[in-house]
């Protein structure tokens, strides 16, 4: 009873954050950084709850591990930013359906082991670069998204209560293009940590796997995409466009891949 509640208290508390933002005279105040806090509160309680014991490798726990680190980045740029907090309303509702799949998932999964070989030390480097690359490409996706939602109401003149809530054009694609510059770092740093890891397993660098090939397409289309912004000022609908299937290909590489082992193949 104490985990179903728990998990509960982690979907509900990410509720909110999304919707205080879309208050009348709404800003960085403190009923925003209440709500922010609980959404941070909520799914770090949830998976210190799940890891309590030892770390978990199932889909579900991923995905909440991916959710807290998300909600956590999230309120750290808010802090630093000025128009990062204006993602609420998208990021929110979108972290409270990864959770409430990763609540569904949970009772059909069949998590695998992890596998030895590798220092533990090293291990968890691994895993602390792979759940910061994906909340950041997660933040820099919904930013890309905002700001596409934001050119589009500006060309058919017709904002919305959301799009008057969410950041600029302008702001939108350069918080993007920070967290994306951030997420190719971090990215390359998984890749070789991981390749390290393999090496450690397997005695091999480097090994095709489904994971393996969706990373380095990630890694490969984001670079090209940086590079295009700043040679050619590639922005808009197509930079927006090649951010979500960056971020496509990195769901299907890291929770993707589970789902098809842990819950289709089981």
């Amino acid at each position: 009873m104490s985990s179903v509640a728990l998990n509960i208290f982690a979907l509900v508390a990410l509720l909110p954050a999304a919707l205080v933002p879309l208050r009348a005279g709404a800003g960085k105040d403190l009923p925003f950084w209440g709500f922010a806090t609980l959404a941070v509160a909520g799914p770090a309680v949830w998976v210190m709850w799940l890891m309590s014991e030892a770390w978990q490798t199932s889909l579900s726990a991923a995905l909440w591990v991916s959710i807290a680190a998300s909600a956590a980045l999230f309120a750290a740029l808010a802090a630093a930013t000025v128009q990062s907090w204006r993602l609420a309303p998208l990021l929110m509702p979108f972290l409270a359906a990864l959770g409430l799949l990763a609540s569904l998932v949970h009772g059909v999964e069949a998590p695998r082991p992890l596998t030895g070989g590798a220092p533990a030390a090293w291990l968890d480097l691994h895993i602390i670069v792979s759940v910061l690359t994906y909340s950041l490409l997660t933040l820099a996706a919904v930013a890309s998204l905002a700001a596409f939602l934001q050119e589009r109401s500006l060309r058919r003149k017709h904002p919305t209560r959301l799009t008057r809530m969410l950041p600029s054009v302008v702001d939108g694609e350069r918080l993007a293009g920070r967290l994306l510059l951030a997420s190719e770092v971090v990215l390359g740093l998984g890749l070789m940590t991981g390749m390290a890891t393999q090496y450690f397993e397997s005695g091999s660098l480097l090994m095709l796997q489904h994971k393996t090939l969706l990373s380095l397409l990630a890694f490969g289309l984001i670079g090209l995409l940086l590079i295009g912004h700043r040679v050619c000022g590639v922005r808009g609908r197509i930079a927006a466009r090649v951010v979500l299937v960056s971020y496509l290909l990195l769901t299907l590489a890291y929770p993707g891949v589970k789902f098809v082992t842990q819950v289709l193949l089981s």
